[in-house]
């Protein structure tokens, strides 16, 4: 960090891994950003230091099952192997949003009416892909798991969203919609029961009832109110639960993490995370910050080197290692000459080949050295665009804990590639730096 910016504090994760009062991690961020390989190399690294561990993730990308060398994730914890360490263990799991909400309605209903609300054709296009809904399954899930107590550690991969902190918000949508006034409408004739009940729909609402069958169909409306009368029973418990895992996320034990990448849009992002949390009293830990480039030789800025590449290619550097060049034309150069001149001819032009030869195995390597020059000083400007980047956000909340991952060479595909990414987490800095 500049001197004027300061110097942001090291968030340290093996502290926040090995600490027994940490429950739940809680991985948020934009899209793209690296947020379900942190939450796997946080779970394989806090599992080998003796946690026993559950990430569950909500990528639709099956990056996660691959990296952990399971053929596929689903709605049930799987028990990674490889993985151990002093009583620790692994598991990982992908959300099924249908399955989740399925398990709810088995969970909540007698048999019969819960193969009622299955079989509803509302109910499945609202299991399957409702606004909100795969936000809202994943911290209901999330509920379950803390709830089960199998594990010390649960570590939540959230969904991507472009709206910020979709997964905090939704969930109280979902149970205001499935608690709210248009529920309750349409509960109505279930309530007051039989004929009298649509008797009462029919003259109390009849211009609502003949809009909504306009805007929804008549079928589309039968089977919402089929699946309202059917989940009568459960409505209050879809907003208690979200009360309480929204509780459970500002609860002691919950740590946030935010992931970002060093550039502009995704750390602006980053900080709308930060505010967002601090506002509705969400414990936050720190900032992961993915893909920082660092280097070795940064003692040579971008300027020097592209100067001497620039050297180099126009001929401009004298040969040190020969400390011959420019005296071809001296005096003493001459007297050689002529000396030599009575010499053999054969072996005169074997030293013209040679000296060609010298020459543009000289060329060649000024021009693969000037190429690296490039390359470096490109390299430096990038860490520079990526340090004014990160000192605009440190700016604006010095007092956020960071931890700087350096970019690896590849894609991470297995769990060689997590605890590499694991330790750069707890190291907290890029390499070179």
């Amino acid at each position: 960090m500049n001197a004027s910016m300061g110097t942001p504090p090291r968030l340290a994760v093996d502290r926040l891994l090995d600490d027994p009062r940490t429950r739940i991690i809680v991985c948020c961020g934009a899209g793209g950003v690296g947020k379900t390989t942190t939450a796997a190399a946080l779970g394989v690294r806090a599992a080998e230091r003796g946690r026993r561990v559950v990430v569950l993730t909500i990528d639709p990308a099956r990056r996660l099952a691959q990296s952990m060398g399971i053929d596929s994730l689903d709605n049930t914890p799987r028990k990674v192997t490889g993985v151990s360490g002093d009583g620790g263990e692994l598991h990982a799991m992908m959300l099924d949003m249908k399955r989740t909400f399925d398990e709810i309605v088995e969970g909540h209903s007698d048999p019969e009416r819960a193969q009622a609300i299955l079989a509803n054709p509302f109910y499945q296009s609202l299991s399957a892909g409702f606004a909100g809904t795969q936000e809202y399954m994943a911290m209901e899930k999330l509920g379950q798991l803390r709830s089960r107590d199998d594990w010390d550690l649960i570590i939540v991969d959230t969904p991507p969203s472009r709206s910020a902190l979709d997964f905090l918000d939704a969930p109280g949508r979902l149970g205001s919609f499935l608690d709210g006034k248009f529920i309750r409408v349409l509960m109505a004739p279930a309530k007051v029961g039989g004929r009298a009940g649509m008797k009462f729909l029919n003259v109390g609402m009849s211009m609502m009832t003949g809009t909504l069958s306009k805007l929804m169909g008549a079928s589309l409306l039968k089977d919402v109110q089929t699946f309202v009368a059917a989940m009568d029973t459960m409505f209050g418990g879809f907003r208690t639960r979200a009360d309480a895992t929204f509780q459970l996320l500002q609860a002691p034990g919950t740590a946030f993490l935010v992931v970002a990448s060093p550039e502009a849009d995704a750390l602006r992002e980053a900080a709308y995370f930060v505010e967002r949390l601090a506002a509705e009293k969400m414990p936050l830990a720190g900032l992961v910050l993915n893909r920082v480039h660092g280097s070795g030789a940064d003692q040579l800025s971008a300027e020097r080197a592209l100067a001497a590449a620039e050297n180099l290619e126009e001929g401009g550097i004298v040969d040190q290692e020969s400390g011959k060049a420019g005296l071809r034309d001296s005096p003493d150069t001459d007297a050689d000459a002529e000396g030599d001149a009575g010499g053999d001819a054969h072996n005169d032009t074997d030293a013209d080949a040679e000296t060609d030869a010298d020459a543009g195995s000289e060329a060649d390597v000024d021009e693969i050295t000037a190429g690296l020059l490039r390359l470096h000083a490109e390299r430096m400007q990038v860490i520079a665009r990526e340090q004014r980047t990160r000192d605009r956000f440190t700016s604006l909340h010095p007092e956020v804990a960071v931890a700087e991952v350096a970019a690896l060479p590849g894609d991470v595909h297995d769990l060689a590639g997590l605890r590499a990414i694991g330790e750069r987490l707890a190291a907290g800095v890029p390499a070179g730096a």
